[in-house]
């Protein structure tokens, strides 16, 4: 492994070396050319053509430290706006291409939050962890100065956190580049237009002021969208407004507050449905019509008609753990000889499964045809505030307090059977003193940091019923597969938790860098969390996915289901971190960290589990082992890291499959960026990542909704009416994750006006599902696009995929990856016209 490990980077090596020496070759020809029109020209690109993509700004956002990413000792990246608006990224997806171990598996096409090596992560505003978002809404970045990707757990400072890494973000701001003001007011109005109606205009201004003789400075921006879609009954609305201000009150005294306003309407997208091999391979699609359940005719199915025998249970979702050709236990095995004879003798009759056979046939199908509905909806409202107070005392110690708070209402409407709410918001408040000791030959840089966050929550998830293989994509969702949603009549939700609770931390840091170049950074964390959850016995279905019983009267619910409806409880635990790392003469840095960070199991919509709290199931610690180096090489034209790591999540029994599962990763990143000349910019990544469900490692299976290929002795339209779900034993390895993903990108300024610019990502094959019987075929990503400026206007045309390749995105891989896949986007074409002033 360790062989074909240094072979891939070498070959990634090798391309950008050989893509380098042939774009100086084209520099060197032109600069003979135009040498006196050259000169005048370097002056100015010394300051952007890296589009600040080397490692010279501080990254306070993982140890809180003034550090560089070349002095971090963790394995983080940053991406500039610069960045962002030179490759067209308009989502957090597309940032793998600039930073290793960031594919992300589609969360129902949402992108939400980061995968980060692997597994779930979680998203900043300056600092400050926000409200949990693996698929709520799009998060928002064109109103970023500067993106931060931190791979692993977050350092003691921050509090508790998740074990994949996080991204922050940096708003813009009128002096978030160099600690200055602005000299003058600048902005920018832009319009963009592209494939399927894309529409999206943003406009910002930002500058300095005074008021009563004090100065300030200002940042707002904004954005509208109206686009459509590839995939079908598809759209996007979105509202986007930020403001940010800050101000010297006087020498010692500074405030710094604003916030941001995000309104989302678009819809999820499962992908397509009926999946099997033949479907990926060759477009073959199963066709056909289910069961009418719809009894009262009016146009949707409400749990009360999916039970058609009136015993208080469904009929359409067997879950069965005894698979007569299963492993030991009972679970499924990948390629199972299991007949329809040996399914019925443990199910009984599969007539209400099956599909019509009068409709049954097969179809091809396009990557547009999807698993959405016309009134299928996501609708998300999200308001953020903050105000900063930072005090710098005359003997250089500081002390600031961050005040923030944040909220977000949720809907999201799903016609094949799934809808959920969140009303939820959070307050913060974190107070923390810094300062710095010289002494001979060394230098202490150290915090102390007391905080209080308080989460407020509201959330219902209806989930029972969930039905994809219903609707048949070749035509329009009907009442054969419409079911009655709980939000939209406010009862019958699978799950209900309403609660808070309370997190106080108290956390100290210390970094020691000795004029020899040793560098010790340590820090330690205290925290407890007073919480409490509770579930409205009135608002549950009975029975359901997460109650197997129909009790009679609340005070039956526990005995009879097993569940809480209330619990609350106080937990607390510790978190470390220590780094060593050593700058050697020569502008190497090695360096290596191990830290271990504790862990709060909350949901998707920030929410915390009944049972979760009375298990003792709700807190659970990250551990984290990383070697690495780094270095600035070059006359620091050229940055690289490269990095090893072992991490895990430790209790089996704590976990959240949407949000927080537990695993095991270890895995290589390697990240270079080059200013090749100073008109030639080259970045390139690899990673190579294994996750391991520990839960799944331990009991040698896991719960898995089966797929068609999952029986192969068994027609797909015996079952395709409802959904078969049970016990899967197969490797326990994380699926949807491609074990190596390579990136190239570069953009080369051929005039002061005029510039190019490419990216490439390649990734392995992957299993759609944990069963492995279904195989997402690797593919190559290739994207190139112009930029075309002057003084006050720029034209950037980008085309993605340029290859028109056809692939595909896992989609929850280890519950529905058998049964979902989401086709990704063909060839897609993006213009942007922009005014500054």
């Amino acid at each position: 492994m360790v062989k074909t490990n240094l072979t891939s980077l070498r070959s990634v090596v090798t391309l950008l070396v050989s893509i380098a020496l042939l774009f100086t070759a084209a520099h060197r020809a032109y600069a003979e050319e135009s040498e006196d029109d050259d000169e005048e020209y370097i002056e100015e690109l010394v300051v952007t053509g890296d589009l600040r993509s080397l490692p010279g700004e501080n990254v306070e956002s993982v140890f809180g430290f003034q550090k560089s990413l070349l002095e971090l000792p963790r394995s983080a990246s940053t991406v500039s706006w610069e960045q962002i608006e030179r490759f067209n990224i308009k989502d957090i997806d597309e940032l793998v291409a600039l930073a290793p171990g960031t594919f992300t598996q589609s969360f129902f096409g949402v992108a939400g939050a980061l995968d980060v090596r692997g597994t779930p992560g979680e998203t900043y505003f300056r600092g400050i962890r926000r409200l949990d978002n693996p698929g709520n809404y799009p998060t928002p970045i064109g109103a970023a100065d500067r993106i931060d990707i931190v791979r692993g757990p977050a350092s003691p400072i921050f509090g508790p956190s998740k074990i994949g890494g996080y991204l922050n973000f940096t708003p813009k701001s009128a002096r978030a580049d160099s600690g200055q003001y602005l000299a003058e007011n600048e902005g920018a109005i832009s319009f963009t237009t592209g494939s399927w109606d894309k529409s999206i205009i943003t406009a910002e201004v930002g500058g300095p002021g005074e008021i009563a003789g004090k100065d300030f400075g200002f940042y707002i921006y904004g954005e509208v969208e109206d686009s459509g879609s590839y995939y079908d009954n598809s759209a996007t609305e979105q509202t986007l407004f930020q403001a940010s201000f800050d101000m010297d009150v006087n020498d010692q005294l500074r405030i710094q507050f604003g916030g941001q306003y995000h309104d989302f309407k678009g819809n999820q997208i499962a992908g397509w449905n009926r999946v099997t091999q033949d479907l990926i391979d060759h477009g073959t699609y199963v066709t056909g019509n289910p069961t009418p359940l719809d009894t009262n005719g009016d146009g949707s199915i409400s749990h009360q008609e999916f039970d058609t025998d009136g015993d208080g249970f469904t009929n359409l979702n067997p879950f069965r753990f005894d698979f007569i050709s299963g492993a030991p236990g009972g679970a499924l095995t990948p390629g199972s000889t299991e007949s329809l004879a040996d399914l019925e003798v443990l199910i009984g009759s599969t007539a209400l499964l099956n599909l019509d056979p009068a409709t049954v046939g097969t179809a091809k199908i396009d990557g547009s045809d999807v698993l959405v509905a016309p009134d299928d909806t996501l609708e998300n409202e999200d308001y953020v505030f903050y105000f900063d107070i930072i005090w710098t005392f005359d003997n250089g110690m500081e002390l600031k307090n961050q005040l923030y708070y944040e909220s977000y209402d949720n809907l999201n409407e799903n016609a094949y059977g799934f809808s959920q709410f969140h009303e939820t918001w959070v307050v913060e408040d974190k107070l923390v003193l810094s300062g710095k000791w010289e002494a001979d030959g060394v230098v202490t840089q150290w915090q102390l940091s007391p905080s209080i966050r308080h989460t407020d929550f509201d959330h219902g998830d209806d989930y029972t019923n969930e039905y994809f293989d219903r609707r048949d994509l070749t035509g329009p969702s009907t009442a054969l597969d419409r079911r009655l949603l709980a939000t939209r009549i406010d009862d019958d939700y699978t799950e209900y938790y309403t609660g808070e609770y309370t997190n106080l931390g108290i956390a100290g840091m210390v970094d020691v860098t000795f004029d020899f170049g040793l560098n010790i950074v340590a820090g330690l964390r205290w925290d407890t969390i007073d919480m409490e959850s509770e579930q409205p016995f009135e608002k549950l279905l009975f029975a359901s996915s997460n109650n197997f019983c129909n009790p009679a009267t609340a005070a039956d619910y526990e005995a009879d289901c097993g569940n809480a409806l209330e619990a609350d409880d106080t937990v607390d635990g510790e978190s470390w971190t220590i780094s060593v790392s050593w700058e050697t003469p020569i502008g190497i840095r090695p360096y290596v960290t191990a830290s271990e960070q504790s862990t709060l199991i909350a949901g998707q919509g920030a929410e915390l589990v009944t049972n979760n709290i009375r298990d003792d199931s709700i807190f659970d610690t990250s551990e984290l082992l990383e070697f690495g180096v780094k270095g600035s090489l070059l006359e620091d034209n050229l940055y690289f890291a490269l990095s090893y790591y072992e991490q895990e999540r430790t209790d089996l029994s704590t976990q959240s499959i949407v949000t927080n599962q537990t695993t095991e990763t270890e895995g290589y990143e390697f990240e270079l960026r080059w200013a090749v000349t100073d008109r030639l910019l080259m970045t390139a990544g690899w990673s190579n990542i294994e996750v391991t469900n520990l839960a799944s490692e331990s009991s040698g299976f896991r719960f898995s909704f089966i797929g068609a290929d999952d029986l192969p002795n068994i027609a797909p339209e015996v079952l395709y009416g409802g959904t078969l779900g049970g016990n899967v034993a197969s490797d326990p390895r994380r699926a949807g994750m491609p074990e190596n993903i390579f990136s190239v990108t570069g953009t080369y300024d051929f005039t002061e006006n005029f510039a190019g610019h490419f990216s490439v990502i390649k990734a392995d094959e992957v299993d759609s599902g944990y069963s492995g019987s279904v195989e997402l075929p690797d593919y190559t990503l290739v994207n190139l696009g112009f930029v075309y400026q002057t003084d006050r206007w720029l034209l950037g045309v980008n085309a993605k995929n340029i290859t028109d390749e056809e692939y595909f995105r896992s989609n929850f891989p280890n519950l529905f990856g058998g049964t979902i896949v989401l086709p990704e986007l063909p060839r897609h074409y993006a213009a942007t016209l922009q005014y500054t002033f």
